[in-house]
């Protein structure tokens, strides 16, 4: 190819239409490495909720009635027949009672660290573990628990969980069509930059048809042209965007609790994001052959 050191019968280097390419490629690989890695961080959290949640539930056993110091007691006695049918039900690995000091941790960034807290009637939460690949009836195990233990309930995470994928789907793909429609404005730009390089070298564009030339000779001149160009401006739009990522992912690893907590980008998302320039190049040269190739047809 002409760009890496072939003979060229074109004067695309100097020419001056193209020189702006590298500057609009740029900002769209910038661009697209920021939806694409908001895409992939969605889907990696997504991800990590769907691990954590599947094996486990969450058994809530209300506050008894009655005096603070009685209803204490009868919580509390509550949650041990809650705990002693749970460990019984077949599927289930571990149940343990959530100490209140962690539940109000829990709340505080919601509520306040307030004395307050500690005044609330809280309900009793259990923490429950499935066993790897067993999923029990939930529906039997509330009834169960219902009957047994009056005001426990039983939850699974899954509505909140779906909801969650829901909206992760959505930002993901939306995403996902922010770098397809990134991705046809560089081919169209592309296409532009070919046609008026055609359009400046048109004479001699015709001379060496004249001599023999053909349109796969002249569209491999252009297309190696754009590659060069569109890597350059695809790398200096990488560069621009590494400490963006990077400030990003910093931020996100000063999270802690919550369910944004497992918040981070993906290792293979700096693989996927690296080679953008490489796309772009690709792309740009794709574009700049055919452009090449549908334009010298119209002409015979």
């Amino acid at each position: 190819m002409a760009v890496f050191g072939g003979r060229t019968d074109l004067p695309l280097q100097g020419d001056a239409t193209s020189r702006y390419l590298p500057w609009l490629i740029a900002p769209m690989v910038f661009l697209s490495a920021v939806a694409l890695a908001l895409a992939l961080t969605l889907v990696s959290l997504a991800g990590s909720w769907d691990r954590e949640v599947s094996g486990t539930l969450t058994v809530e056993v209300a506050v008894a009635q009655g005096t603070a110091a009685d209803a204490e007691q009868r919580t509390r006695a509550a949650v041990d027949r809650a705990i002693e049918i749970l460990r019984a039900t077949p599927g289930v690995a571990q149940a343990e009672a959530l100490p209140q000091e962690r539940l109000a941790s829990l709340l505080a960034p919601w509520l306040g660290n307030s004395d307050l807290l500690k005044d609330l009637p809280l309900p009793a939460l259990i923490d429950v573990t499935l066993e790897p690949g067993t999923r029990p009836d939930l529906d039997a195990l509330e009834k169960q628990l219902a009957a047994a233990v009056p005001g426990a309930s039983v939850d699974d995470h899954r509505l909140w969980l779906a909801r969650l994928i829901d909206l992760e789907r959505t930002v993901a793909w939306t995403a996902i069509a922010i770098v397809v429609l990134i991705g046809a404005v560089t081919a169209a730009t592309v296409i532009y930059a070919t046609r008026t390089g055609m359009a400046v070298h048109r004479d001699v564009i015709e001379i060496l048809h004249l001599i023999g030339a053909t349109d796969d000779y002249i569209a491999r001149q252009f297309a190696a042209r754009a590659f060069a160009l569109a890597l350059k401006g695809g790398i200096a739009g990488l560069i621009l965007t590494a400490p963006v990522l990077a400030a990003v992912v910093l931020e996100s690893q000063r999270i802690e609790g919550g369910f944004l907590s497992d918040l981070a980008f993906p290792s293979y998302g700096w693989v996927a994001c690296g080679v953008l320039p490489l796309v772009a190049a690709l792309l740009a040269m794709i574009t700049a052959r055919l452009t090449v190739h549908g334009t010298l047809a119209r002409l015979v």
